[in-house]
């Protein structure tokens, strides 16, 4: 009997020796406790941040990593790289919902090994755009992969993807899981609730530790602010006025904001990565078509057209497949934007270069006459012979009279 406790405790010494990085965090004080904000959409930029958040975490040996969220979720590649480095974490990482994780912020608070959320949060809703078979099962396996490393219930994070998942007494068939803080504490995927960041802290015995706040890097910011669909509007406004301004005017100036704005647009979406370099060609390839109409054939039309077209086909692409329809509201609010603007400073615009390169711009003089005079019937009256819809033949005496130009008498052309 002593044998089989002594084989018995030390069994549990070593399941302990195992498990217990995962469920505890340092209990030095002196140690920084990281945290990352993991806030607004899932990008590229999030991405670089949390990168560096877990690389500076392991090079101080920080107490934990505490993500700190509340977001609608984002790209699937962006939340792959953030998956993968919280994986290589060498400190334990907590997370905290403040208000929503939905979609590929639920991947991430699933990527904790701890999870506490705020009264009234909720996470969940991470079906993927678009949902093929191929992508929901992909992504179905991902969660769930990552919910049973890190101690979390399998099938409730497959029930966040795939509507064919049945939970009794929680999801049916046909729909898409999303707990609410209640649910999320039942079934074990949160393991408190608490009001703050700070009580969370407290919860998880962090409250003294000293704290360390990710910052974003400029270059980060800029791309994320640039990228938001209010912002990414406004640019779309200034890029396309300034190109129409420019065809009104051809003085350059406005051509080179119009440019530099619509540059601003897609490096940002770029930087961020929701676009790739296929649309940056398609946008590039739009622009010097339009180029090529303003300055090298002119009135001809087609080039200009496929410029538009190709040029409105890299705007929507920028925002990325799965905010497709956020890219069309966006370009939708830009071009009523535009049309507003344009109409409000047409009136203080010199006449249109473009357009007078387009049209004749003689004078009427001694080297060149657009048609016959008919100063001399000025004051007459006379009969309408033909209907006058636009232009007819009009009796002025023996004399017709034609509308188009020409002028007879009767019985001859005078």
């Amino acid at each position: 009997m002593v044998a089989r406790a002594r084989a018995g405790l030390w069994l549990a010494f070593i399941l302990w020796g195992t498990i217990a990085p995962v469920f505890s965090v340092s209990s030095t004080s002196s140690a920084p406790v990281v945290i990352v904000p993991i806030e607004g959409t899932v990008d590229e930029g999030m991405a670089h941040l949390v990168k560096r958040s877990v690389d500076r975490a392991n090079a101080i040996h920080a107490a934990a990593i505490v993500l700190d969220v509340n977001s609608p979720g984002g790209l699937v590649a962006s939340v792959f790289e953030i998956e993968d480095a919280l994986r290589s974490a060498q400190v334990p990482v907590i997370a905290y919902v403040s208000e929503r994780a939905y979609s590929a912020a639920s991947l991430i608070t699933l990527s904790a090994q701890r999870i506490i959320v705020a009264p009234g949060a909720s996470i969940g809703a991470a079906e993927p755009i678009p949902n093929t078979p191929k992508e929901v099962s992909a992504l179905t396996a991902e969660f769930e992969s990552t919910a049973e490393r890190n101690h979390h219930n399998p099938t409730i994070a497959a029930g966040m993807v795939d509507r064919n998942v049945v939970i009794p007494g929680l999801k049916a068939r046909g729909t898409i899981l999303t707990l609410d803080t209640a649910q999320a504490l039942r079934y074990h995927i949160a393991i408190a609730i608490e009001p703050t960041l700070n009580a969370a802290l407290a919860d998880v015995k962090l409250q003294n530790n000293p704290r360390e706040t990710e910052q974003y890097t400029l270059g980060e910011r800029i791309a994320r602010f640039a990228t938001d669909p209010t912002v990414s509007g406004i640019l779309l406004s200034i890029g396309t006025l300034g190109i129409i301004v420019e065809l009104w005017t051809l003085h350059g100036v406005a051509g080179a904001i119009g440019i530099a704005a619509l540059a601003l647009f897609f490096g940002a979406h770029y930087y961020a990565g929701f676009s790739n370099i296929w649309v940056i060609v398609l946008a590039l390839g739009g622009l010097l078509l339009i180029v090529w109409e303003l300055h090298v054939v002119p009135g001809h039309g087609l080039p200009g057209m496929l410029g538009v077209i190709a040029l409105v086909l890299a705007v929507v692409f920028a925002f990325g497949f799965p905010y497709f329809f956020v890219g069309m509201e966006t370009f939708g609010f830009s071009i009523l934007a535009t049309l507003v603007l344009f109409l409000v400073i047409m009136r203080f615009l010199p006449e249109n270069a473009w357009m007078r390169r387009l049209a004749l711009a003689h004078v009427q003089g001694p080297d060149y006459v657009s048609s016959r005079s008919f100063s001399d019937l000025q004051g007459q009256t006379g009969i309408a012979a033909s209907y006058l819809r636009p232009s007819g033949i009009g009796l002025f005496g023996d004399r017709r009279v034609d509308g188009g130009g020409s002028s007879h008498r009767r019985g001859g052309r005078k």
